[in-house]
């Protein structure tokens, strides 16, 4: 599968546009760009937007309520049978994994860590897929893991938007490019490349 740099084109904008929900994985690395995307993103943004975040076992932090008093979306941590809604950011809880389930609902998910982590972005991926087929748009973000690379080939396989962060451009490389490697992403930008998408 070919890799493609950032451009306006028709086939980019309508399945932008068309997306329905919005996912992002990242790792290490991976805050300074989504707190960002955090404040930038407008109120109504007319997607659903999930982020799947990499942290440690039964380590409570102050992630969700710093992003919910910065963000513009209403926002919230994921609860099982939660519905889907647009103009809403959701994100993972820790020590679960997040599914999207036919229906447009989530479920919580107890079994063992993937690339030792839990929530892992590769179980997610690969639910959105299934259910959102290429109505879906993931970017993958700095991390140092393989953790999404396998996920977000299947959302690429099954119509969606890929994108990958550049490696030079993360603080840990590992995970986008996991991604290109195998192939699982159709755009490889930079961190001003994926602001660009996502406003316009």
């Amino acid at each position: 599968m070919s890799i493609k740099k950032l451009a306006p084109d028709k086939n980019l904008l309508e399945r932008w546009q068309a997306a329905e929900i919005l996912l992002f994985g990242g790792s290490a690395g991976s805050f300074k760009i989504l707190f960002r995307i955090i404040k930038e993103l407008p109120g109504a943004f007319g997607k659903t937007v999930i982020l799947i975040i990499h942290r440690k076992k039964n380590f409570f932090s102050e992630i969700e309520k710093l992003f919910a008093e910065n963000s513009r979306m209403y926002m919230r941590e994921i609860e099982d049978k939660d519905i889907l809604k647009k103009n809403t950011m959701y994100i993972a809880p820790a020590n679960y994994h997040t599914l999207i389930e036919e229906g447009g609902y989530f479920s919580l998910d107890v079994s063992e860590a993937v690339w030792y982590s839990k929530p892992s972005i590769d179980v997610t991926f690969e639910s959105a897929a299934e259910v959102y087929g290429d109505k879906c748009v993931a970017i993958l973000l700095s991390g140092a893991n393989q953790d999404g690379a396998d996920g977000m080939l299947k959302i690429r396989k099954s119509g969606g938007l890929t994108i990958a962060q550049q490696p030079e451009d993360a603080e840990m490389p590992e995970m986008p490019r996991s991604a290109i490697k195998n192939g699982a992403a159709e755009y490889v930008l930079t961190q001003d490349e994926i602001f660009k998408l996502l406003l316009l």
